[in-house]
C-alpha cells in the first residue's frame, strides 16, 4: 500500500521567476474586510457619483464608502455637497433611496428634523421652543468633496489625503503626465450607457484582474482582436506611458472591429489607434480610447460582494444624435462579463487549503505585488 506523504508545514521557496500573493483569508474574512472598509475604503477619496447625474437643485444620490452612507446633495446654488445620510436627532437614516429629488429641503421621515441642501438644520418640531440649539452644530454632518473627471469624489477622513497626490497622480503615474488625461475632456463628455454589474468577489480579484492582461488570450478574443498585442499577456498598465495598439485591420474601439465614432478633439495623434487603462486605488478603473471613455466605480459591500457602475461616455454630440452605441458598449460589456466570470470563479477558492498560502505571479504580473504591498502597508502591516 502507498501512503501519500501529508503536505509539508514549511512552504517550499519559489522560484525566482515567481511572486507570492495575499493568503486566501485576504479574499473571504469579514475581519479583513472590515480593517479595509476603515484603512481604505473611509480613508481614502472615494468616486461616489457622476456630477451630470444630479442635475438640478434638490437632486441626491446615497453611496455607500466602507462602513458609511453617504448623501451627495446639488444645493441651490448650484454646488455639490456631501454629508453622512444620518439625522442629527436620533440618527434615523434621512434619505433611504439610492436617488431622487427633492423639491427643498431633506426631512427626516422619522421626527420631521429638516435640513436645507447645505446641510443646515432649519426647522424641527418646536424647534422655535429650543432657541440654544445651534442650527450650522446641529447640521448634517459633512463629508469632503472634489470634483475630478465629471465624477464627486468623497472623503469621510477627517483629513483628507492630498488629492493630487492620491487620486490625480494615479493618471500622472500611469501616463507619465497630467496633460495626458486632459485631452479627453471627460468632465465634459456625455453619459451613453451605463451598466451595473453584481460581482459576488472580493474587490481586490477586480482590482487584480483589471491590471493584467496574462488572461487575455484565454477569456478575451474580442478584446484581442481589437488590441493584439494583449495576446502576448502584457496588459496596458505594465509600463508607464504605454497604449495598446489598435489592430492593422481595427477601425475603431469596437466589438467587431469596425469604426466608432470621431477622435475626441483634444485628443492627440501620439494618442489616436491606442488604448490605456488607470487603475485609481482603490476602487475606480479608468479606460481611454480615442472617441470615448469607460469608467468602472467599484462599490465594496462584503468580503465577497461587489458591485460595480460602468459608464460609457462620449462627445455631446454622439449621444445627442442618438447613435448607434452598441457595438462600442458592447465589447467592453463581454471583457466586463468575461472577467467577472473569471473572478466569481476564482472566489470559491479563495477559501480553499490548497490557497491557504495564497497562489502565485508570473512576471508579466509584477505590478499586482506592488498592489498587494500597498494594501497591507494600509492595513498596518496586519496580515490578518
Amino acid at each position: 500500500m502507498t501512503t501519500t506523504p501529508a503536505p509539508s508545514a514549511a512552504p517550499a521557496p519559489l522560484p525566482p521567476s515567481l511572486i507570492a500573493t495575499l493568503p486566501g483569508r485576504y479574499y473571504t474574512d469579514p475581519g479583513i474586510f472590515r480593517q479595509e472598509q476603515e484603512a481604505v475604503f473611509e480613508s481614502m477619496w472615494f468616486c461616489a457619483v457622476r456630477s451630470a447625474d444630479l442635475d438640478r437643485p434638490g437632486a441626491f444620490r446615497t453611496v455607500q464608502v466602507g462602513r458609511e452612507n453617504v448623501l451627495v446633495t446639488r444645493s441651490r446654488g448650484g454646488g455639490l455637497h456631501a454629508f453622512l445620510n444620518v439625522c442629527r436627532h436620533r440618527g434615523a437614516r434621512l434619505c433611504t433611496e439610492e436617488a431622487g429629488q427633492v423639491r427643498r429641503n431633506l426631512q427626516c421621515p422619522y421626527h420631521a428634523w429638516t435640513y436645507d441642501l447645505d446641510g443646515r438644520l432649519v426647522a424641527a418640531p418646536n424647534l422655535t421652543r429650543m432657541p440654544d440649539v445651534d442650527r450650522d452644530g446641529y447640521g448634517l454632518v459633512r463629508v469632503a468633496l472634489r470634483e475630478w473627471l465629471g465624477y464627486a469624489w468623497v472623503c469621510l477622513a477627517d483629513e483628507p489625503p492630498s488629492f493630487e497626490e492620491t487620486v490625480t497622480g494615479a493618471a500622472v503615474e500611469r501616463l507619465g503626465n497630467a496633460a495626458a488625461i486632459e485631452h479627453y475632456g471627460t468632465e465634459d463628455l456625455a453619459l451613453g450607457r451605463r451598466i451595473v454589474y453584481d460581482v459576488r468577489a472580493n474587490w481586490k480579484l477586480l482590482v487584480e484582474n483589471f491590471m493584467e492582461c496574462y488572461h487575455c488570450a484565454t477569456i478575451h478574443p474580442e478584446l484581442t482582436d481589437v488590441l493584439p498585442e494583449f495576446a502576448e499577456g502584457y496588459a496596458a498598465q505594465y509600463y508607464v506611458g504605454h497604449g495598446a495598439e489598435f489592430g492593422e485591420e481595427v477601425k475603431g474601439f469596437t466589438v467587431d472591429g469596425s469604426e466608432g465614432f470621431g477622435r475626441l478633439p483634444e485628443v492627440t495623434e501620439e494618442q489616436d489607434r491606442r488604448y490605456y487603462a488607470i487603475t485609481v486605488k482603490p476602487t475606480v478603473f479608468v479606460n481611454l480610447v480615442p472617441d470615448h471613455v469607460i469608467l468602472h466605480r467599484m462599490f465594496p459591500l462584503a468580503e465577497d460582494r461587489t458591485v460595480v457602475e460602468c459608464d460609457w461616455l462620449y462627445a455631446p454630440e454622439v449621444v445627442a444624435s442618438g447613435a448607434d452605441l452598441s457595438k462600442s458598449v458592447e465589447l467592453f460589456h463581454r471583457v466586463n462579463t468575461q472577467d467577472f466570470e473569471a473572478c466569481e470563479r476564482t472566489q470559491p477558492s479563495m477559501a480553499s487549503r490548497a490557497y491557504r498560502r495564497g497562489g502565485v505571479l508570473v512576471p508579466t504580473e509584477h505590478h499586482i505585488g506592488m498592489f498587494h504591498e500597498w494594501l497591507t502597508g494600509m492595513l498596518g502591516g496586519n496580515d490578518g
